[in-house]
């Protein structure tokens, strides 16, 4: 026999539609990026140097020793140096330009411009021509005080031994007959030297 209903049994409930899951928020618009710094500009390069106005005054010997020296730098044999050897070569030919002075002349050229670049002999002159007239160059005062840096004793003096060493190694390097020339009469019984007189007497050579 079938079991009888329990009659205070309550009525199955009807089963309940599923409600639809609550849709997941949508996600926050991402925020829009900061706009990028602007760069800051530059540091403006120094003017170039308008070499067209530049009167050349050289003698007809100094352009053939200028054209000689020019000559040893050129690696490639075109009659051009690289702009990198532009300040090796005037300071070779005694003047003594700094890098910032050079690379104006030669229109603040990139790092790449100044390893590939060339340049020939007619367009140097008139930038060492410059150079020469440029009224930064070293004084009386500025020669001193490059000596007294070996005057250990403070008394005015070098010892010649040290100041020939100097010559031969720093800057424009002079050859030992040249020396001997410019130290003539210019050490004392002790081997010493008066660089203050020693560069008013190169200064007139």
């Amino acid at each position: 026999m079938a079991p009888k209903k329990d009659p205070k049994a309550a009525p199955a409930k009807k089963a309940e539609p599923a409600k639809p899951a609550a849709a997941a928020p949508a996600p926050a618009p991402a925020p829009a990026p900061a706009p990028a710094p602007e760069p800051a500009p530059a540091p403006a390069a120094a003017p170039a140097v308008d070499l067209s106005a530049v009167k050349v005054e050289f003698s007809g010997d100094q352009l053939e020793d200028y054209r000689e020296a020019f000559g040893l730098f050129d690696r490639v044999g075109d009659n051009k140096v690289a702009y990198n050897q532009i300040a090796d070569i005037m300071r070779a030919l005694g003047q003594n330009p700094t890098n910032k002075e050079v690379s104006k002349i030669l229109g603040n050229p990139s790092a790449d411009d100044m390893a590939n670049k060339r340049i020939e002999f007619e367009a140097f002159l008139p930038m060492l021509q410059t150079i020469i007239n440029s009224p930064n160059k070293a004084g009386y005062e500025d020669y001193v005080e490059g000596l007294r840096v070996f005057d250990k004793e403070g008394n005015g003096t070098v010892m010649g031994a040290e100041l020939r060493i100097v010559l031969s190694t720093l800057g424009e390097k002079m050859t030992e007959a040249e020396i001997d020339a410019l130290m003539q009469g210019q050490e004392d019984e002790n081997g010493c030297v008066n660089y203050e007189a020693f560069v008013k007497h190169i200064m007139s050579v």
